[in-house]
């Protein structure tokens, strides 16, 4: 960890050679044709929502350990499912008015939907190139995946460089978002520059949490939950560092990797915060309709005589939405500089223990409700 960019170019001499990397313009042999169909057709199959979408991506780690970023990927994608799932629970639906809740939803569902739609065809390509033990790259392109990715692959097909094709997938879907949503001006009016979106990074309740039980603790014993506050979503190279930062919390010095996939196999992903934390969440709503809302949270545990927080399943409360297919593009024709952003930052020892961090944030959100319940009666 915290290599620095001279030390990267150095180790790429030729995968960085993006005169070697060839673009989707010849027809494809037959074999190679059918290849691509069936990658684009099982990506489409399991892009139904969230919950599929993070299911295959711990399945793809079950069988490619050595894909560091399919391991990152599910535990970041079970957050998005969380946060998906809040705008229905508890809490937010007493702050946010029903557009606002459908809009947020929209913004989290799309992203999650088009990193999957990028990234999983490439996960599926090194799996059909590993069966076949040949360097199938070259058919990035007619799958829609940046040139950039195409030279990150070759060099990981030559060398097994996991950090650097963990970094270099960051990078690349966060370029992605940034043209396919984050630039988007209907997204831009309902979201980003929205005062609620505001809100929550002026009170820092956006946390990322990657939960993770060791593997000798016995079942039930508590989680810990390492993770980042996320500020400044909208600026696109903050998003990648936060992504370093959490995959160096993820596989770094520290090495949560084997404790987080242990508690990632044992608790399925469900979209409700009942999965990491039982004790103040639950996916029935023991609240009465209609009645106004007491607060149930004190030090981060439920008030005496209260009932849990309500945090549903995913699929309680969303279904699945068609989607429109991305714009085509090649996001790294616009980033000749792009090879910088390879470096890497280390883990800071006030990133690792998150659980106060979100009871904090809790606890701002349940002050928001309790406020509102008295100003409006």
């Amino acid at each position: 960890m915290g290599l620095s960019w001279y030390q990267y170019a150095s180790r790429l001499p030729l995968a960085m050679n993006l005169g070697k990397v060839r673009t989707a313009t010849a027809p494809l042999p037959a074999q190679e044709q059918k290849t691509v169909e069936r990658i684009k057709q099982e990506t489409f199959a399991h892009n139904r929502d969230n919950i599929d979408r993070t299911r295959a991506y711990l399945s793809f780690y079950q069988k490619h350990p050595q894909i560091h970023w399919a391991l990152l990927a599910h535990l970041v994608s079970r957050n998005a499912g969380w946060s998906m799932t809040d705008l229905r629970g508890e809490l937010l639906p007493r702050l946010l008015r029903a557009k606002e809740q459908q809009d947020y939803f929209s913004f989290l569902e799309r992203g999650n939907w088009l990193i999957f739609h990028d990234a999983y065809p490439q996960l599926l390509l090194y799996e059909e190139s590993v069966r076949r033990q040949t360097n199938l790259f070259y058919l990035l392109p007619h799958l829609g995946v940046s040139t950039f990715m195409q030279a990150i692959w070759n060099h990981f097909w030559k060398t097994t460089d996991k950090e650097l094709l963990a970094i270099g997938l960051i990078i690349n879907e966060q370029n992605y978002l940034e043209e396919q949503v984050m630039k988007d001006t209907a997204y831009q009016n309902s979201v980003v520059r929205t005062i609620p979106f505001a809100l929550q990074e002026l009170l820092q309740l956006n946390v990322i949490l990657l939960p993770h039980r060791k593997v000798a603790d016995e079942q039930g014993s508590s989680l810990q939950l390492a993770g980042e506050r996320v500020f400044h979503f909208a600026s696109l190279p903050e998003r990648i560092s936060l992504g370093k930062r959490l995959y160096s919390l993820l596989f770094g010095a520290m090495n949560r990797q084997e404790a987080a996939y242990a508690w990632a196999l044992e608790q399925p992903h469900t979209g409700s915060r009942k999965d990491y934390w039982p004790h103040l969440f639950h996916d029935v709503n023991d609240t009465a309709p209609g009645k106004s809302y007491q607060a149930k949270l004190l030090n981060c545990q439920l008030r005496q005589g209260t009932k849990r927080l309500f945090s549903p399943t995913l699929r309680q409360v969303w279904r699945p939405i068609h989607h429109e297919p991305p714009k085509e593009l090649d996001w790294y024709k616009k980033k000749s500089d792009v090879w910088r952003m390879l470096t890497r930052t280390e883990e800071t020892a006030n990133a690792v223990e998150m659980s106060e961090a979100y009871c904090q944030a809790l606890a701002k959100i349940e002050w928001a409700v309790v406020a509102r319940t008295r100003i409006l009666g």
